[in-house]
Parts: structure tokens; C-alpha cells; sequence
């Protein structure tokens, strides 16, 4: 970025005065972020292509069978959720935040630990757990002698089971941001409430609800974003969804442009969800006063115990339950064979890749947005690269199997009518196109984590770098790069451990007879051998663990006096 000297036309004695001209970007990182953009946007542009030439014939048939069976699951599933993650999350994010208690400073970090495992590792877990063939119903059977049919027991293969997994592993968001919320407000606030003639009850659901609605409200939405991009958890449950609607049609009938069509069904839903959430509160202000953090209330005696119980509850069945379970199954009834190896370094590797590539693409992004800050392309290019994060895998894969595979026929055809050589796949149906579909949906991950970092770095040290004569890669490569360990180890190990959770997209992309951890513990769990598909799932979410740790620590730090 060119240094321009600017005098002052009062006072000619003044010395000048040097500023940095946001001018145009250097050529490099110019071309870094508009290629980058046009790299996220290709997926979702060849899925509205698709959607648009492709034929309507299997369209019309799942409109007359299956497709209101789709909407109708979908938004009672959204539903279920919806209130299940507010009644869990938003309670204990109250009682964390506003009142000290037994085991509080336990809780503030045990509540986000269902973070770590998958909604279908779940899912299978509680399957085997209490299905009729599960210890708990044996249980039930052994001491009361009754017989199949003699008694009744929660299904928890149906939608209402489906509803309770997603509660449990998805409610930490709503968590998260809510407690953040509460601690912001102030407590003069709830105080003024109170001269007012409000009980303390009135005032948490007239003041601190609303005042908390945002953060509440993005927190459900990234809860049901994510319940809407689930395949395996519903598909094992036996809930007809758009994910797999879009499964049963890619494999069924073989028809991409019919998955494209479905699946911008499923990209409707989820801009409707993000639609309706910022149109009802276009229209209002939210400000906190300034002030001290709110003093925490001791509680005692009944009132103790039951804040003990609302914050328990979640972590005992959200994770403690289900982790014992996979370790029981894992450590003495499973047997852990070669394959198991094999499969924990695919999965490794691939998400080692996909967190390298994302990360090398977010410092892009971020340097050049930093340089230049005004410049037009290089903002839409860093909000276009965002936008995979809120599309489900599904849509994704599909978005990317159709321009790679074009492309390969392509070459396929030129090769062969030039040299008369027969040539495979290069692209599509390779681990070219898995690496493609994770940088497209987890490059938002790792560019928020990277900003995060960028953005503590104070400006007039580019501007030191740059009298000294440095380029503006250089200035990236000698003084950013060191100041960002940090930062850039957190976006490797988020998208390091998205990667290895990701089901859809690594089922419809993987290449021939190439499995990982999370497709070998789907495959197990539909064959029903849940207990085989243990050690699989439990290192899912051994690795699941750390950012969940790092999570907590940063909230430890922050939460500091």
C-alpha cells in the first residue's frame, strides 16, 4: 500500500503528515480473494443451475408421494428443537451467570461438552441403549417378569427421539451466546425494574429475556441450521427429511439435477429460518448500559439443589451417559481390528488437509480485507466466502459433483479423441473433491477465527513495516504470521475436528472402497452393530473434545476479573 505525504494547506510549517490511501489492492491479493470467492460460489452456482435446466419429472413424482411428508417432518423436527434447545439453554445460561451455587464453576464448562459428540454418534448410543434389546429395557424385563408387549417404552426411533438427540448435543448453542448475553447486562437494569414494582421472576422474562432475544435467537438458529443438515441421526431414527430425501434420490433414481431441485428446497428452508429471524426485530434497538458486571446470588437449600439439577441434567444425559457407554462398548465388548487403523488415518490425514487449506485461504482473505478496508471486491469476496458454513453438506456435495464431474468428461473426451488414451477420474470421485466440499463448508470457520486474531493486531505496526520497505505479502509472512500462532492453530483445530465429524458430504464424495471414522460408524449402526461401531465413534469424540477445551478455557479467561 503506496505511503502518500499530506500537507496541510492552512499551514505550510507543519510536517507532513503520512497516511495509508486505500488505493487499489496489491495485484496478488487482489486476485487471492476474488479467486477464492469465485471457488466458494461454484457449488452453489451449479446447484441453481441444476435446478433451473434440469428435468422436473422426478420432482413432480416426490411432490405427489413423499415431498409433504419432507416439509411436514421438517418443521416439526424445527419445532421440537426450537423449544427443546431454548428450555434447556437459556435457563442455565441464567443460573450460571446470575447465581453461585454448588459446582457452578464446574458447570460454566461441563454444560458445552455435548459439543463434542455428533447428533447420530448419539443417536446410535441411546438406540442401543434402550431399544428392547438394550440393557435398560432388559433391565426392566428381568425384574418384572413382564413380556414384549406387557409394557410400554419410549421409541426412540421416531421423531420425537429425534427431537430429544438433536436437544441434547445442539442446546450448548444456545447456551453459549445466552450466557455471554446475560453477563453483558447490567445490573442497574433489573434494578430499575425492581423500584418499578417487577418480582425478580417478571423481571427475568420482561427485561432479561428480551434484552438477551439476539443472542437467544442466533443461537437457535445455528441449532436448527444444524438440525436441518443432519442425515444420519434422522435417516437411523427413520424421519423422512429433505437430507434424506436428497440421499434416496442422488442414489435411487441417479439424478443430480432431481437432488439440485430438492435440495434448493432444503437452502429455502434455511433462508426463510435466517429471513423471519432479522425481519422480527428489524424494527428494534437493543443497548446495554453501561455498568459493572451483575454481582452473583448465593443460592441455598432447595433453591441450590434445584440449580444443581437444571445444570446437571444436560451434561449427565448430553454427554456423560453416552461417552460411559461407547468407553464400556469400545474398551470390553468390541474387537478393534487392523481396519481401524486404517480408517483413523484417512480420517486423520483428510481432516489435516482440509484444515491446512482452510486456514492458507482465511489469511488470504483476512490480509487482504485488513489492507484494504474500503475496497468493494474484497469485502464481497470474504462475505461470499462465508456463506458455505450455512449450507448442509448435502447441498454442498451436490454443488460440487456437477461441475467437477463435467469437467472431468471433459478432459476424459479431449484426451482420448487427441491421444486415443483411456483416462480416470481426476476430480470428481476423488479426494480432490472431499477436500473441495470441506473448504467450502468450514472456509467460515477458519476466517472468523483468523479476523478474531487479525483485528487485535494494532494497524501502525503494517504502517512501520511498510516505511521499512516491505511488501505487503512480506509484511503477511514476517510480522502477522508470528503474531497469529494462536489464532491459526484454533482455525486448523476447528476445522481439523468439523471435518472429521462431517457425514453427508464425505458419504456422497468419498472415493471407492475409501471409508473414515464417520462413515464406518454410520455403516456399523445401520447394520445394527452398535456395539463394533464404538471405538470409531468414541475417538470421534475424544478428538471432538479439544475445541470444546480450548472453548472453555478462552471463557474461563474472559469471565477473569
Amino acid at each position: 500500500m503506496p505511503l502518500t505525504p499530506q500537507t496541510n494547506n492552512n499551514s505550510a510549517a507543519k510536517a507532513p503528515k503520512f497516511t495509508l490511501i486505500p488505493a487499489s489492492l496489491p495485484r496478488p491479493l487482489t486476485l487471492s480473494a476474488l479467486c477464492i470467492a469465485l471457488l466458494i460460489m461454484l457449488p452453489i452456482g451449479a446447484v441453481v443451475f441444476e435446478v433451473f435446466t434440469g428435468s422436473l419429472n422426478v420432482l413432480t413424482h416426490l411432490y405427489s408421494t413423499v415431498l409433504a411428508d419432507y416439509i411436514v417432518n421438517s418443521l416439526l423436527l424445527m419445532l421440537g428443537v426450537g423449544c427443546g434447545v431454548t428450555i434447556v439453554g437459556v435457563p442455565s445460561a441464567w443460573l450460571t451467570s446470575r447465581y453461585d451455587f454448588p459446582g457452578k464453576t464446574i458447570f460454566v464448562w461441563a454444560l458445552l461438552l455435548p459439543l463434542a459428540i455428533p447428533a447420530y454418534i448419539i443417536g446410535y448410543t441411546y438406540t442401543g441403549m434402550l431399544d428392547f434389546a438394550g440393557p435398560v429395557q432388559t433391565l426392566i424385563r428381568d425384574l418384572t417378569g413382564w413380556k414384549y408387549g406387557e409394557y410400554w417404552f419410549f421409541n426412540i426411533r421416531s421423531l420425537g427421539g429425534a427431537i430429544v438427540m438433536f436437544t441434547l448435543v445442539l442446546y450448548p448453542y444456545v447456551y453459549l451466546l445466552a450466557r455471554a448475553a446475560f453477563i453483558e447486562q447490567s445490573p442497574s437494569i433489573t434494578e430499575v425494574s425492581r423500584t418499578l414494582g417487577c418480582s425478580a421472576k417478571r423481571a427475568f422474562f420482561l427485561v432479561n429475556i428480551p434484552m438477551a432475544r439476539p443472542a437467544i435467537v442466533t443461537g437457535l438458529t445455528l441449532a436448527l441450521m444444524e438440525t436441518l443438515a443432519d442425515y444420519g441421526t434422522v435417516q437411523y431414527f427413520g424421519v423422512s427429511t429433505f437430507t434424506t430425501g436428497i440421499f434416496r434420490v442422488f442414489y435411487g433414481f441417479g439424478d443430480t439435477a432431481a437432488a439440485a431441485q430438492l435440495a434448493s428446497f432444503l437452502l429455502g428452508f434455511i433462508a426463510l429460518l435466517i429471513f423471519l429471524e432479522r425481519h422480527s426485530r428489524k424494527q428494534s434497538r437493543y443497548h446495554h448500559a453501561l455498568g459493572k458486571p451483575a454481582k452473583a446470588n448465593r443460592l441455598s437449600g432447595a433453591k441450590a439443589l434445584l440449580a444443581v439439577l437444571v445444570c446437571a441434567v444436560p451434561v449427565i444425559f448430553g454427554f456423560i451417559i453416552p461417552f460411559l457407554q461407547l468407553l464400556f462398548w469400545a474398551i470390553l465388548e468390541s474387537k478393534i481390528d487392523y481396519n481401524f487403523i486404517s480408517l483413523a488415518w484417512n480420517s486423520l490425514y483428510l481432516a489435516a488437509m482440509a484444515g491446512c487449506i482452510a486456514v492458507v485461504l482465511a489469511l488470504l482473505l483476512a490480509y487482504a480485507k485488513r489492507v484494504h478496508q474500503r475496497s468493494r471486491a474484497v469485502k464481497v469476496s470474504v462475505s461470499l466466502a462465508g456463506l458455505g458454513y450455512a449450507l448442509p453438506g448435502t447441498i454442498i456435495a451436490i454443488g460440487v459433483i456437477t461441475p467437477l464431474a463435467w469437467f472431468d468428461n471433459q478432459l476424459i473426451d479431449f484426451i482420448k479423441y487427441s491421444f486415443n488414451m483411456d483416462i480416470q477420474l481426476l476430480l470428481s470421485s476423488t479426494i480432490v473433491a472431499l477436500l473441495f466440499a470441506y473448504t467450502v463448508r468450514f472456509l467460515a470457520v477458519s476466517l472468523g477465527a483468523i479476523e478474531s486474531g487479525m483485528q487485535q493486531i494494532k494497524p501502525n505496526i503494517d504502517q512501520a513495516a511498510r516505511l521499512l520497505g516491505y511488501r505487503p505479502l512480506a509484511v503477511l509472512q514476517k510480522i502477522h504470521l508470528p503474531l497469529l500462532k494462536g489464532s491459526i492453530l484454533t482455525a486448523f483445530l476447528i476445522v481439523f475436528v468439523d471435518t472429521l465429524k462431517e457425514l453427508p458430504a464425505t458419504l456422497m464424495l468419498r472415493p471407492f472402497n475409501f471409508d473414515t471414522l464417520a462413515v464406518k460408524a454410520y455403516e456399523l449402526a445401520s447394520d445394527e452393530r452398535l456395539i463394533d461401531a464404538a471405538p470409531s465413534s468414541l475417538l470421534i469424540v475424544l478428538v471432538g473434545l479439544i475445541p470444546v477445551i480450548l472453548l472453555s478455557r478462552s471463557i474461563k479467561l474472559s469471565t477473569k476479573p
